[in-house]
């Protein structure tokens, strides 16, 4: 690798927005843990693999931290699937576990599920490409002359790999105090950073979005979305990536990955890159995509802390603009989550996204637009309980003839004693609570049509959102019986020991309105 002088190119960190450290990158309150050594096994396996591997130590923490947040998942796969803390990944672009494998002797299970095996196998797959570089043992002992090899450890080109680095050294500059597994404290300190870009392009990041020039342009590989649409643009689609959010842009232009998101946010500060244009149909939500704009939020559903304040004002900036570009109905109808999108599989972006929330910031209808009864998740509702979901309890005991008193989202005495009254005629345990059981009969109460795949209408939606309360998993409410649905109806009746035919009669429409 050539000598590094003064002259070569800085990192873009001046363009980033610029948050104090604890604003940035704190998982929890800074005085929530108190300050541990070395001693800790998550900050002993940074400090062991960067000595056994030549890799600075607090570089090493912040690849870790801008993959994983130092979490592990307990093995399971990103989206990318990668793994662990790390993030070892085993697609057709990236095959850094296997990698890995080879430099450290350990298992690939090993390396999937053992944090300090991950860390270390990190450290090895950063320093193969330092030597890949030519990097001397003094220019390895300098933290700025690893830009390149970062940016190759995201198995990314251009714009995206110049990314990937950049929001490295970000956290570099910025420092980082984060909560690992087990309540332990992760720190690295801020520094001045002054990275050699070498090999990395970066003039493609000051490229801006022509759809939302708040946004930065990296485009998505051409394979991965369709030119043009076959339908108006009428939703929003919110997603969790299951990712970081350079490796999330990342895999877009991998063209193995088959996805695509017209936009994805940064959990940190919320910054917003476009990589699809609003015109052409982006891969991200199946039968939804011709009518969508999809907008991926970087973090795992599991972990709530990934979706920050920064990262809900921004992306409520861009779904407003877009509300106001299309014409789209600021309701949950039309902006939804993927786990609702017809015949989804996916579940984000999960229980910890703050829906109430997010609506509000939008100036928009925190409920579910259209019926106000069709919800991904049904959550306890009880004396003191407020909100849409109330709202939806008071109008089905309403229609069944149980006056709760007023519909207004408010769970008081009067409800209360509607949801007992309820529950005695259905046999139900009359505790005044709305549970998984009596929200299964609630939401099922009515005719008992017979229903087999291809039916459709309101008896169909009805069955749909029983069977999300029934059986704890989203059900897409789009009253269509297909596919997903029949799925649902005979994991239903294998559950409650019906006869399994994927069909709904009497007795699978008996089971549900009394709650089973």
């Amino acid at each position: 690798m050539p000598p590094r002088t003064a002259a070569r190119a800085r990192v873009h960190v001046c363009a980033l927005t610029v948050l104090t450290a604890t604003a940035l990158l704190a998982t929890g309150p800074a005085d929530a843990v108190p300050h541990r050594t070395t001693a800790d096994p998550v900050n002993r396996a940074f400090a062991d693999a960067a000595r056994e591997y030549g890799v600075p130590r607090d570089l090493l923490a912040a690849v870790g931290y801008g993959e994983s947040r130092l979490n592990g998942h307990a093995g399971r796969p990103s989206q990318a699937n990668g793994y662990g803390v790390m993030h070892l990944a085993d697609n057709p672009v990236n095959r850094s576990l296997e990698r890995a494998a080879e430099l450290t002797g350990e298992p690939t299970a090993r390396l999937r599920r053992d944090t300090r095996a991950n860390i270390l196998g990190g450290a090895a797959v950063l320093r193969d490409h330092a030597d890949a570089l030519g990097l001397d043992a003094a220019e390895r002992r300098d933290v700025d002359a690893w830009y390149p090899a970062v940016a190759r450890y995201g198995a990314a080109a251009g714009p995206a790999a110049a990314l990937y680095a950049e929001t490295v050294y970000t956290y570099l500059a910025e420092g980082v105090s984060a909560i690992a597994g087990g309540g332990e404290e992760v720190r690295v300190p801020s520094r001045p950073v002054a990275p050699d870009d070498g090999e990395v392009s970066s003039s493609g990041l000051s490229v801006r979005s022509e759809d939302y020039p708040a946004a930065r342009w990296v485009p998505a590989y051409s394979g991965n979305y369709v030119v043009g649409r076959k339908a108006a643009v009428d939703k929003v689609v919110v997603h969790t990536t299951q990712g970081s959010y350079a490796g999330s842009i990342s895999w877009y232009q991998n063209p193995a990955s088959q996805v695509s998101a017209h936009y994805t946010i940064r959990s940190s500060d919320g910054e917003v890159t476009q990589s699809v244009r609003e015109k052409d149909t982006a891969w991200h939500a199946g039968s939804t995509n011709a009518s969508s704009v999809g907008i991926e939020h970087e973090g795992y559903v599991d972990d709530p802390a990934w979706y920050t304040e920064a990262m809900y004002r921004s992306s409520a900036a861009l779904t407003t603009h877009l509300a106001a570009r299309y014409g789209i109905p600021k309701d949950r109808s039309h902006i939804i989550g993927h786990s609702e999108a017809p015949g989804a599989t996916h579940t984000d972006p999960g229980p910890n996204w703050d829906w109430d929330h997010y609506m509000e910031l939008i100036d928009g209808d925190p409920g579910t637009g259209g019926d106000g009864l069709t919800f991904p998740v049904y959550t306890t509702q009880r004396s003191g309980s407020t909100g849409p979901q109330v709202r939806a309890v008071q109008t089905l005991l309403t229609q069944q003839g149980y006056q709760p008193g007023a519909v207004d989202g408010r769970f008081g005495s009067g409800t209360q004693d509607a949801v007992r009254r309820f529950q005695q005629a259905r046999s139900l345990g009359a505790d005044g609570i709305v549970g998984p059981k009596t929200w299964t009969a609630l939401l099922s109460a009515g005719t008992t049509p017979a229903l087999a795949p291809g039916a459709s209408g309101d008896a169909v939606r009805r069955l749909q959102r029983a069977l999300t309360a029934a059986l704890g998993t989203t059900v897409a409410a789009d009253g269509s019986f297909g596919p997903a649905t029949e799925t649902a109806v005979r994991g239903y009746q294998s559950g409650r020991g019906l006869g399994v035919d994927g069909r709904v009669g009497p007795t699978t429409w008996g089971a549900l309105q009394s709650g089973k």
